[in-house]
């Protein structure tokens, strides 16, 4: 580490500071609004680096063997704790910010003491120069891809992946930064250079993984969905074939009903034909299919799926009270209530019981739908971070019911409870007439 005066490591200690801080929110979606939140990295950064200058002006020595690791801990706590993403998301940010940081400051440092004989300000121009070059780097062209990756890093990584990451990084970081091999010779230089190298081809490696697993899940949901409206339009299609062949009985009827009507009439039996009207009336009206609610999509899924579970000798009950001009796409109703569906009829076909029941509730309460679906199940059901999963690995259409769910700040509950298993469902559509913009955020 390359000496000074107080003026000197408070611009240092700004120049790193505001690279970590500020690749991290971008790359951030805060609890607070933004404003806040920037003001608040703001307060945090200055006071940051009045702090550390400090402590290089009352403490050198400790400075130089301490201070770069201690930004760790010390940054990623406030960060984590300004961050509306999980834990873990946090931590390989921090562990980007952090060796984006080492990156400029060996290049500064190594620069100078190579070319420059150990000039501060040639330090201090490079630090800057490849902190603006991250920074801009980052907001033009890194940002975007994060983001729009974000959820399904969230999807994939967990804790243990991350920590594995986090480890790895700062090992890399303490050899690094270790004290008494920051002496000045062409071994140390190349040696910190590969470890930086080493962990940064790691960090891409991981980031384009964990995105690519999250693609693959997201195009594998997205098949399962078109597989579901596939079956759907294969019901639907039924539907209009038994349609037709009632329509086609009911004109071949309609002959042999006017000639008896025409012959109670020449023979004048008035009590007979009226009699005949009233048993032909009844008998049209329990024909005559009842519509379940109001939503045509709605309605067309349930009575495909309640008409293929009765075919199974399934009991099936619904009571939806789903309104015509709900803001909810049509894909996504096949989404949620077709996959409910099919898992409950799944379910109840592997109970194995005498008596298998499906019960659907759909209401709209204010600015919410709620969804709940209760079905015999007598097999083991394996939870993990509260979403089922089969035998053979994630219970069918889950995915794509949760990601359907999402797109309307909904929440889902899975639960199995004395041989009946519940699917609950909170929907939040949007007001009628605001603009419809659909985030893929998964909520537990």
């Amino acid at each position: 580490m390359l000496g000074g005066s107080f003026w000197v490591a408070l611009l240092r200690n700004s120049i790193s500071a505001g690279l970590m801080l500020s690749f991290f929110l971008m790359l951030d979606r805060p609890r607070f609004p933004m404003k806040k939140a920037i003001y608040c990295y703001i307060v945090f950064g200055v006071s940051l680096i009045t702090v550390y200058s400090l402590w290089f002006l009352l403490a050198k020595e400790s400075f130089v063997r301490s201070a770069a690791i201690s930004t760790l801990p010390v940054i990623g706590i406030f960060c984590s704790l300004m961050s509306g993403e999980v834990l873990y998301l946090s931590l390989y940010k921090m562990a980007l910010a952090f060796y984006l940081f080492s990156v400029a400051t060996f290049c500064g440092v190594d620069v100078s003491r190579w070319w420059f004989g150990g000039n501060v300000w040639v330090d201090i121009l490079v630090r800057f120069i490849i902190a603006v070059g991250i920074l801009t780097f980052t907001w033009k062209k890194f940002r975007k891809q994060f983001l729009n990756g974000v959820d399904f890093l969230i999807e994939e990584m967990d804790l243990f992946s991350a920590m594995t990451l986090f480890v790895s990084v700062m090992l890399g970081a303490i050899m690094a930064y270790w004290p008494n091999l920051q002496g000045f010779s062409v071994f140390n230089m190349v040696r910190a250079f590969l470890i930086l190298f080493m962990a940064g081809v790691l960090q891409y490696a991981i980031l384009h993984l964990y995105i690519h697993l999250g693609q693959e899940h997201y195009y594998q949901a997205e098949k399962e969905l078109l597989e579901v409206n596939e079956q759907l339009l294969h019901s639907q299609m039924d539907l209009m074939r038994e349609s037709e062949k009632e329509a086609a009985r009911i004109r071949h009827d309609v002959r042999h009903h006017t000639l008896l009507i025409r012959e109670y009439v020449q023979k004048g039996e008035i009590d007979q034909l009226l009699a005949y009207l009233e048993q032909y009336g009844e008998d049209v009206e329990n024909r005559m299919t009842k519509d379940i609610c109001q939503n045509r999509a709605v309605n067309s899924i349930l009575s495909a799926y309640a008409k293929k579970a009765r075919s199974q000798d399934i009991e099936v009950s619904m009571d939806v009270k789903v309104p015509e001009n709900l803001d909810i796409r049509d894909i996504d109703w096949v989404a949620i209530l077709a996959n409910i569906f099919e898992n409950a009829i799944h379910g109840c076909i592997h109970s194995g019981l005498s008596k298998q029941t499906i019960y659907i509730y759909i209401a709209q309460k204010g600015n919410k739908v709620m969804i709940q679906c209760r079905n015999t199940n007598t097999e083991e059901v394996d939870f993990h971070k509260g979403v089922p999963r089969s035998r053979k690995g994630e219970g069918i259409g889950v995915f794509s019911i949760m990601k359907a769910v999402s797109r309307y700040d909904g929440e889902t509950d899975f639960f199995l409870e004395d041989g009946v298993f519940v699917t609950r469902i909170l929907l939040t559509p949007p007001p009628q007439n605001a603009p419809k913009t659909y985030i893929l955020t998964i909520k537990r």
